[in-house]
Order: structure tokens, then sequence, then C-alpha cells
């Protein structure tokens, strides 16, 4: 099939989003944005036009949960939040931002209504713009009552996340220190409804793609906005405002190469367009489509508030532009559909479970090390002997071992952490003790490091002192609080719970939110200002994907004739085979958390007849993936081939010495779970 040509009549234009980069607070090329928006005005000057950002995840551990933390300092969040006004305020276009903070719980969405009110203050005080402005925000919560929650718990209306999740208790319900909902998007539409004027919405914890869903279904119901049922839209509409939403909360990853941001033209049909923001990035269908299996346990089907997107019949063809991808027939099934079905909404949170402290240094002693797991296991014994006033089931020790091989940790059911070999050149070494309280933690990792450093070892030469240490100057490292995933749970919801109600005012609905101003009485509203060219801006439209084109390729990538419907994917025959590895013939292989209790892998490739060659070889197979993590193959998640994005999926659950763990927690090494692709990389294929 041919390419897709990029101008469509405006009157089947729905609305414009431009996301300036995946997680408010990482930073961002403002230059994009404005392209960005430059393009929105120019192609599509009367559509409604919106920034749009996310701002959580529960990938970076439970920290955030448990101890009030942030996924950014707060002056990161400061300084996105003072581009994004000032760029709204310029171009006349609201901001909607998810997830505060990273946790989205209530004092987090509180703390960025402050952070709006300093930002637009000084942008009134500093800015050359002609008038002051002033804003309304709408803020709307998602922190909830442990109460409403331990009821529902009771009542047997709570079930895991997956079925990595460990059920729910209502002692690890006390420990846990706030729990947090995650919103559709009928709260941000609610909200909306009653103020169409707003300026600002920030949300509490959301489903990444909530804002967006919301923006899109705020203009598509109008003025029934207020009143409608969200999942009465048409499935392949709604479906379209979901899958748009998915590409768009991670900026621009769907790009090659990754751009941080991105934007999007939704039709009123519920196809879209998506292209990246960077100058050279581009969308293709098949980056587009493999989008869709990052960090997701499955590629097919997409679990969230209220139903399931299936992608399996999504369709992605190149625009003529060389730079865009236009997207369609994704739908949305909701879950009152299915017998027995209800409205669920993910529960997140943490609580704490001790103290850390850690040291850390090296060994070089090939005599030591070619009896390291036995001096190890001396030390912990010598530790114990040290600490018989403590009760022994609160503390535990353990090590980080690093030694350059192909192995780092149990975690995700990895090979075994010690070597059994040769011994390496140098082995560096974390020790983590977790107790009670940090002193006896610290005590604890002490009396390790002494014996790392004073440890005797069969054959010992060198009895000056077995370990390289003080790092920063430093022997123990006090790390605080350890904080541990408690809740991750799927509640039923009774209907008109999934909504949101004012602040102050009675209903059913579990969510809230609440308007304020800021700025002068009297001053200009952004969304009274024009959606108007910036002439410092507006050459930034002229740099397009046709003018970095070389022999007809972008980033080495053919562009314009490119199509995911469906194909042939036989590969020819050939009379000689050669013998290679999975990893040489991917395009891309990665590793990523799919939740805090699962990983996620996925190896893409971008050349039909080899995906093809690779699917038929029977070299990916449940029982080669569930052998390769030390797993069986029950305990697989999900594992098999998506023709659509030319992708094979596997998703473990995440494993610490043989039994399931959540992210984050004690002895940690890899939260996001990105390093664990490397088996699948040496898997020999003949080709």
């Amino acid at each position: 099939m041919g390419s897709v040509p990029s101008s469509t009549p405006s009157s089947d234009v729905l609305c414009q989003i431009v996301t300036p980069v995946g997680m408010l607070g990482y930073g961002f090329e403002i230059d994009e944005v404005y392209r960005g928006l430059e393009l929105a005005r120019r192609d599509h000057p009367d559509a409604p036009t919106a920034l749009i950002l996310d701002s959580g995840s529960t990938d970076s551990g439970p920290s955030k949960l448990a101890l009030g933390s942030m996924t950014c300092p707060e002056s990161s969040y400061r300084r996105d939040l003072l581009s994004c006004l000032r760029i709204a305020r310029q171009y006349g276009v609201p901001l909607l931002l998810s997830s505060a903070g990273g946790d989205g719980e209530d004092a987090h969405v509180k703390l960025f209504g402050k952070i709006v009110a300093d930002v637009a203050d000084r942008l009134n005080k500093e800015d050359d713009f002609g008038t002051e402005t002033s804003l309304k925000v709408l803020s709307v919560f998602s922190t909830l009552d442990k109460d409403l929650v331990k009821n529902r718990l009771t009542a047997g209306n709570i079930t895991g996340c997956g079925p990595c999740v460990p059920t729910l208790t209502a002692e690890a319900l006390d420990a846990t220190t706030v729990v947090v909902g995650q919103m559709g998007p009928e709260p941000f539409i609610q909200a909306m409804a009653a103020h169409p004027d707003f300026d600002i919405v920030l949300g509490g914890r959301a489903y990444d793609p909530s804002p967006y869903v919301a923006y899109c279904a705020y203009h598509h119901l109008g003025k029934t906005a207020a009143t409608a049922d969200v999942l009465s839209i048409d499935p392949l509409i709604l479906g379209g405002f979901t899958h748009m939403g998915k590409i768009m909360e991670c900026g621009g990853t769907c790009a090659t190469p990754k751009s941080r941001g991105s934007m999007a033209t939704v039709y009123k049909d519920g196809s879209f367009d998506i292209r990246p923001l960077a100058v050279g990035a581009v969308c293709l269908p098949l980056t587009t489509a493999a989008h869709t299996l990052y960090e997701k346990t499955r590629p097919d089907k997409l679990a969230g508030p209220g139903g399931d997107l299936n992608l399996t019949t999504a369709v992605y063809n190149q625009l003529d532009d060389g730079v865009s991808v236009h997207v369609k027939g994704a739908t949305f099934t909701p879950s009152w559909n299915r017998e027995g079905g209800a409205y669920t909404v993910k529960l997140e949170g943490a609580r704490v479970t001790g103290y850390r402290s850690i040291f850390m240094g090296s060994f070089c002693d090939p005599i030591l090390l070619s009896q390291l797991p036995s001096l190890l296991g001396q030390i912990k014994k010598y530790v114990g002997q040290q600490h018989t006033h403590l009760d022994a089931s609160t503390w535990d020790l353990d090590f980080h071992v690093y030694d350059g091989k192909d192995h780092d940790g149990e975690d995700a059911g990895m090979p075994a952490i010690i070597p059994q070999g040769p011994p390496p050149g140098v082995v560096f070494i974390v020790g983590e003790a977790l107790a009670p309280t940090q002193a006896e933690a610290t005590s604890l990792a002490s009396a390790a490091r002494i014996g790392c450093v004073h440890g005797p070892y069969k054959g010992q030469k060198a009895n000056s002192g077995n370990f390289g240490m003080g790092i920063g100057g430093q022997g123990e490292i006090e790390m605080g609080a350890c904080a541990e995933f408690s809740v991750y749970h799927l509640m039923d919801l009774v209907k008109g719970e999934e909504g949101a109600k004012e602040v102050g005012t009675e209903g059913t609905s579990l969510f809230r939110w609440e308007m304020a101003w800021t700025g002068p009485k009297d001053g200009k509203r952004v969304v009274d200002l024009p959606f108007r060219p910036n002439s410092d801006r507006a050459a930034l439209v002229n740099t397009t994907a046709k003018e970095l084109k070389t022999n007809g390729q972008v980033n080495g990538h053919t562009n314009g004739t490119t199509s995911t419907e469906p194909t042939s994917t036989s590969a020819p025959s050939t009379s000689k085979s050669t013998t290679t590895t999975v990893g040489a013939l991917a395009k891309m292989l990665r590793s990523k958390n799919s939740g805090p209790y699962e990983i996620t892998l996925d190896v893409l490739f971008d050349d039909p007849a080899v995906y093809a060659k690779v699917k038929e070889s029977g070299v990916l197979t449940p029982e080669k993936v569930a052998a390769l993590y030390g797993l069986k193959v029950d305990q697989l998640v999900y594992c098999g081939f998506f023709d659509p994005a030319l992708a094979f999926k596997a998703t473990l659950p995440r494993m610490r010495h043989g039994k399931p763990v959540a992210s984050g927690g004690y002895m940690e090494n890899d939260v996001h779970g990105s390093q664990k692709y490397k088996p699948l990389m040496n898997v020999a294929i003949d080709v």
C-alpha cells in the first residue's frame, strides 16, 4: 500500500494535542514544543488544541507512595511548569497534567497548584506580554479513604492486578501510607464540563492515557459532556482516543530515533495522526505499532479503567510527509458489557518495611575470588554472631555481586549471582542491610564490611586486608527508610463512583475536584487569547523529514510505502544456512518493568522475511524463555509473537531468590527491569 496524504479537511479534525515530554520534570526542548504548536496552528487553526503531559509512574519504585517523596525535585517541576505556562499563554492553549509528583497523591496535586500560582505570578511580572493573565485552575484529587478500601476488601471486591500480585490483606493495608486510585477520563471530563473556560487541569493519580482521552471525549461529547457516559462512546472512536493517549503519554518514544515530544491530530472518527517533534526523528508504522508493547504485559489487549483496549485490529499507515503515521482500528470494550463485569480502578500504595544501610568495595585476590561464595556465607554467619541481641527474623543482610559476567542476580529469574567458573580480575560488591532501625542497619552493615576486610580464607597470603573500600570517603552509608509496594490491586466500582464531585458537595463519586484562580482578578484569560503564530518560531515548521531525506530514506528507513496492514511474511528459501543470534537479527531488543511485579521482554524486527524466519524456527518458545530465566513454563505471564509489530514478547514474574517480589524493595538492583534482556540476545538461530 502507498502512503496516505498528509492533508485532511479541517472539518474532520476533532482536536490537536502537543506533548513536550513523556514525563513532566524530566526537561524538554522548548523549540520542539513551539514547532508542534506552529504546525497545529498552520494546519488546523480552528481545532481545539492543548498541551498535555503525564507525570506519574510506579517505574521508579515505591518510595513516593510510602515516603511522600516525588519522582523529580520540586525545582525540576518548577522549571518545566514555567516553560509550559509561558508557551500556553503565548499560544492561548490550555494545559492538562496528570499524576502530580509521580504518585498523584492529594498533597502533590496541591503542591503543583502552589507552583502554578507562583509561576503565573512570575510570568505576569517578568514577561513582556502586553497584559497580565489570570488562570482558572482545576485540581482533580485521587487519594482514597483506606476505610472504604478495607470495606471493599472485606466484601471481596478487590483482586490483585495480574497473577504475580499477592493477595491484599487488612494488615498490609493498615501499614500502607496512602492509597491512590488510577482515575479514568471521567473525573477530568466532569471537572472540565463544570468549567468549560478552564486554563489548567492538575490531575491526581490517573491511568496514563486518561487526560488525553478526556480532552478528546470532552470535545466529542460537546454540551452533553457533563452528563454523558464516556463508555457509551462508539467503541471504535473511544478505542482511537485511548490508543492515541497510550502512545502520546510517553512523548516521542514511538519515533526513531526517540524524540522527547510528539503531537497528535485526532479526527472525529477516532483515528489520529502522530508525529515526533525532534528534527530528524520520524514515526514509522512499525515503530508506532511497536510502542504498544512497551512496558505492557501483552501487546494485543491493554486493560485500563472501565474496560480493555483491543489493538489486534489497529492499522498504521505512513503519511506522505515521511514523518507522521495515521492510526485507526483499535476498539475499546467496556467491562460493563461482560457478564458480571465491573468498572475497576487500580489501587496503588506502599509501606515502610525498615531501614537500610549499605557499604561497597572490591575484591581482587584470585585466591579469595575462587572461594567467594563460601567467604560471603562466612561473613553472614559472623554478622549474626555479632548481633545475637537482635531478633534474627527482623533483619536481613545480602550482597550485590558484580563481576562483569552475564548474570546480575535472581531478579526476574536471572541465573545465579555468584560465579562458579574461573575467577575474574575484580569483583565489586554492595552489601545491603535491612533492620527495624537505622542504627541497627548500620551496625549490621559495619560488621559485614569488617568481615569483608578481615575474613580469613584458605591459602590466604595477603593478610593486610581483603577489601578495597572507602569510595566517597564512607564506610557505611545510611540509606533511610526502605519502602515496599503493598497495594497494587483492582477494586470493583458501582456505577457513578468512577466520576468526580466538587469538593464540599455530596455524591457517590470516589474522586473530587475543585477550582481556584491565580493572578489578578481583571487579568486576561489564557483561553481567551488567540491561537496565533509566533513570528520568532514560525520558521520551525519548515524543517521536515522531506528535507532530511537521502535517497528516499530517513534514519535508514524507507519512507512513503510502509503499512502494517496484513502482508505476507513468508521468508525466502535459501540453500545455505548460517548460524547467528536473535540479538544480531533484531532491530530492537529490550526489557522493562510492566508494573511493579512483572518484567516484560520485547524482540522487534524490521524485516518481514527475517521475522517470519525467526517465528518459524521455533527458537523462541515458552519452554526456551522459561529455561533462559530459570522459570517453569506455567510461571510465564505471557509469551508469543505479535505480527502487527513484527515482534516477539514474553512477560515474567519479577523474582528474587526464587520468590516473586515487587520492584524497588530490599535488595533491588534494577528497578526499571531494563537490564534483563541479555539472555535473549545470544539465542542461536540458523538463517
